[in-house]
């Protein structure tokens, strides 16, 4: 454990930087996958693994990209001997996420063997024509097949991906898309309305008025997300995501994490459902995580980090023996208990008086009253004597609220 630092951080974020093509949506940094640059990438994470090791117990794991799938059974068993080496397997929830295309049973199965028990797969779309229109590399019946291997290989605990008001997307489009999705049984759903982000080539598209955005659509789409997910057992907890408490398949009450052994999931809230992503909670409740990798950002102890976006750069930089960041700040703590409050609104629980004054040292009634009293009035939240949240429709605009409360 780092001197002086007390308790030592519980989650860990790794960027995995190479794709085998861009999406046309996607702003994330990602390049393609160069067999050398990607060797010298799994060196450079080994080396700022060591850099943090001492100050980590990682509860929560989560590899994202990028697309960490594409990593072959020799780099991973090289990413995966550092972790071991280092005392750093072992989390109670350990999530990759990948494409459909890059699924193999081998390495599921070497997944599952060192103790991932939770994978994230990015279908985005089950309509043909539209995942050629995002670029991605798979097709409709991979995603079915990919699904499968992984169910094979011994993976209880799975999350797909959704993406809506794609352009070029019908409501009948997406209401079967949904519905196929759900058929296959997955413990968690992420679905996500399209952004237009700067230098993707989705915004260039949009900026030529190749095709018009359409608020009215998006919103009878996410209407519609909402009543299929809840009619099969879903539970929304934060705008996107969705999770059952029992496996569509099981007849308990007490469901299985994807662990040898069903290890029940004990440590959430009562109003999160059992099969919420621990990981990305931790994001919206604050808490400290170290993200390794390039372009991984980190939050720990109020520090905020930044590695730089540039893969040989992040290899050269761990190679000289030091961290591969580009920048990091430390934020002043009523600015930190703004932030907090701002991630914790996009849950559906919202803000609890009582904890949000433990975790931050700030009164949320009397610090933020007038936001709160202006959410109410919009319609957009709800106070109570526990706490606040955003109303259904509230959530909808969760961004702005959040602004209200940035300090």
């Amino acid at each position: 454990m780092m001197a002086g630092f007390g308790i030592q951080v519980e989650s860990l974020y790794v960027h995995v930087p190479f794709c085998a093509r861009k999406c046309e949506y996607c702003a994330f940094y990602s390049e393609g996958a160069q067999a050398e640059l990607v060797q010298r990438y799994v060196a450079a994470l080994g080396r700022e693994m060591d850099l943090v090791a001492s100050d980590l117990a990682p509860r929560t794991v989560f590899f994202g990209g990028g697309t960490p799938s594409l990593l072959t059974l020799p780099q991973w068993s090289t990413v995966f001997a550092t972790m071991d080496r280092l005392k750093l397997l072992g989390a109670k929830e350990w999530t990759i996420e990948c494409n459909p295309a890059t699924v193999s049973l081998d390495k599921a199965r070497l997944w599952r063997d060192h103790g991932v028990n939770r994978v994230s797969m990015g279908v985005q779309s089950l309509d043909a024509s539209l995942l050629d229109r995002l670029g991605r590399i798979h097709s409709r019946e991979g995603v079915f097949r990919s699904f499968d291997i992984l169910r094979q290989a011994g993976f209880e605990n799975m999350n797909i991906d959704l993406m809506f008001a794609i352009p070029g997307q019908t409501l009948e489009i997406w209401r079967r898309t949904i519905d196929e999705a759900l058929a296959l049984g997955s413990e968690h759903l992420s679905c996500y309305e399209v952004i237009y982000e700067e230098d993707t080539p989705l915004f260039e598209q949009l900026q030529a008025g190749e095709f018009d955005i359409d608020e009215e659509l998006a919103c009878t789409m996410y209407d519609t997300l909402l009543e299929r997910a809840h009619s099969v057992g879903f539970a929304q907890y934060e705008i996107a995501n969705f999770a059952r408490s029992i496996r569509a398949d099981s007849n308990t009450k007490t469901p299985r994490n994807g662990r040898a052994g069903g290890e029940e999931l004990t440590d959430r809230p009562a109003a999160i459902p059992a099969f919420a992503c621990r990981h990305n909670l931790n994001y919206w409740h604050g808490g400290s995580y170290y993200g390794l990798g390039p372009s991984a950002a980190g939050y720990v102890r109020g520090v905020r980090t930044k590695n730089w976006a540039n893969t040989r750069l992040y290899c050269e930089q761990l190679e000289k023996g030091r961290r591969a960041l580009e920048w990091s700040e430390t934020l002043p703590p009523l600015q930190r208990a703004g932030e907090t409050a701002a991630f914790g609104l996009r849950t559906t629980p919202g803000l609890e008086f009582t904890s949000f004054h433990q975790i931050t040292g700030y009164d949320l009634e009397r610090e933020w009253r007038s936001e709160m009293r202006e959410l109410v009035d919009r319609g957009w939240g709800e106070l109570d004597a526990r706490g606040f949240r955003l109303t259904p429709s509230g959530l909808r605009f969760a961004d702005a609220a959040a602004e209200l409360f940035l300090r």
